[in-house]
């Protein structure tokens, strides 16, 4: 079964061929150059996506911290259902690209018909799953009125899962045959739909009634629509341009294909969810606490989520950059292109610890004015701080790891370091030892810690392997 590694590194996008460009400079400044092209794009894409989430929750922080933090669970509780099913899609990378690098055209169209029916089939699994989830997490211990205002927000957020799927199916497909200016178009676009949509449905304009959280929700669905929209022309336009309709021949289930891309869809599914959803517990937990302090979580979670996008493209980017070195025989070029990556993955994310050291108060003021959420931020966001190059470190070379072929060290690690040190430990600390929500960060950041080293660790180790092997006699 192709690795994670793999998959990515078959779709043929313009970062690759960027950096393919670039694929023999000896100079550090040169390879550093290069490593900033192929990154640069991935960052803007996960920043940009990330956008929307943090933009919901600005728009709500008016109407109070219970609002906050009611969108803040729903999301939790959402996402990572709704990922699961994103990534169930991922095998289009791999269908799509190398059929459209064979010019096999008609089998590209194919793999996305294959790939719409996985969405449509597990869509209402989803919805079903996430309306069950919403009753779970918000039941004994939950602020009544943040369960009733979650209970509400996921209810119609659900609504938003096919358009969603859709969306990702066609994106996909899109990329996997070059057209990759449309997806950045939708995800841009939809910025601003999201943006439009919460002014008129929150705060009620243009004659519609002020719905506060809900309206929220239902402007995150309209975007979604629109995304799959957008996409889905984009498709009908490509498919036009080479004389064939897009929906006229479209195929029927072709059982070989679909499980083809369950084969290459369910193990990274598997690996997205098991991440994100240790931060989508720490929120359940969070939400046992005042409706102050699960406010505090979203907000701050939500600065970090955002410094995250950045280390995450750059892991992308060490992943391409060492697996297209070890596939040229470079093998001393592909520790270094680990190294590096690995130094501007910690470097950024030092310069974010300096930011949530000297100006946390007006960083938390983008979402809230409460007093009291401001100054729990404040002292939240210093403990953040600590974890902030960890967490470049590990995100880094998880990517490094993944262009060798090793992926399940990363994943077994993510699973010690989160499920069973961090968030027992954050637990305890929260409601045993009476830390409150600094207990739950505080698991957080140890679990991090421990992460980022054994990864760099195995890394430094398999990369000097690598260079031992060239150095040993044949």
């Amino acid at each position: 079964m192709p690795s994670e590694n793999e998959i990515q590194a078959a779709v043929p996008s313009p970062e690759i061929q960027v950096f393919e460009q670039h694929a023999h400079p000896s100079r550090i400044g040169e390879e550093l150059r290069a490593l900033l092209a192929l990154a640069i794009p991935v960052v803007l894409s996960e920043l940009g996506w990330m956008t929307m989430t943090i933009v919901d929750l600005i728009m709500v922080g008016r109407l109070g911290p219970a609002s906050i933090g009611a969108v803040g669970l729903g999301n939790a509780i959402y996402y990572a259902p709704s990922l699961f099913g994103m990534g169930l899609l991922l095998g289009l990378d791999t269908l799509v690209s190398q059929s459209w690098g064979a010019g096999r055209f008609d089998d590209c169209h194919r793999s996305l018909a294959q790939g719409i029916y996985i969405a449509a089939a597990f869509t209402p699994l989803l919805m079903v799953a996430m309306l069950f989830a919403a009753r779970l997490f918000t039941g004994h211990g939950v602020d009544p009125t943040v369960a009733t205002l979650s209970r509400s927000y996921v209810g119609l957020l659900n609504w938003g899962t096919s358009p969603l799927l859709v969306y990702g199916g066609f994106r996909r497909y899109l990329q996997g045959v070059g057209r990759v200016r449309p997806v950045s178009f939708a995800l841009i676009s939809a910025n601003l739909v999201n943006l439009a949509g919460n002014w008129i449905f929150i705060y009620g304009h243009f004659g519609m009634p002020a719905l506060g959280v809900r309206g929220s929700a239902i402007s995150t669905v309209f975007s979604r629509i629109y995304m799959a929209a957008v996409l889905v022309y984009a498709a009908w336009i490509h498919e036009s341009d080479r004389g064939h309709a897009l929906f006229r021949h479209w195929p029927g289930p072709d059982w070989t294909r679909l499980r083809a891309l369950l084969r290459l869809g369910l193990p990274a599914a598997s690996q997205v969810v098991l991440e994100v959803a240790a931060f989508g517990a720490a929120t359940v937990m969070a939400s046992h606490l005042t409706p102050i302090a699960l406010a505090t979580h979203e907000i701050v979670l939500s600065c970090a989520a955002y410094t995250y996008m950045v280390p995450l493209g750059i892991s992308a980017a060490a992943a391409v950059a060492v697996g297209h070195a070890i596939g040229a025989g470079n093998r001393a070029r592909a520790r270094r292109a680990g190294l590096l990556s690995i130094a501007l993955g910690a470097g950024f994310m030092a310069l974010m610890a300096v930011l949530f050291l000297v100006i946390p108060q007006p960083i938390v003021q983008i979402w809230t004015r409460d007093a009291h959420v401001v100054a729990l931020g404040a002292h939240i966001l210093a403990i953040v701080a600590g974890f902030q190059i960890f967490d470049g470190i590990q995100t880094v070379s998880t990517g490094a790891l993944r262009g060798l072929g090793e992926t399940r060290f990363p994943m077994l690690m993510n699973f010690v370091g989160y499920w069973v040190l961090g968030l027992p430990l954050g637990g305890l600390l929260c409601f045993e030892a009476k830390w409150g929500l600094s207990g739950l960060w505080t698991g957080l950041t140890l679990s991090l810690i421990v992460i980022a080293v054994w990864l760099c660790l195995r890394w430094l180790r398999d990369s000097r392997a690598l260079l031992a092997a060239v150095d040993a006699p044949a």
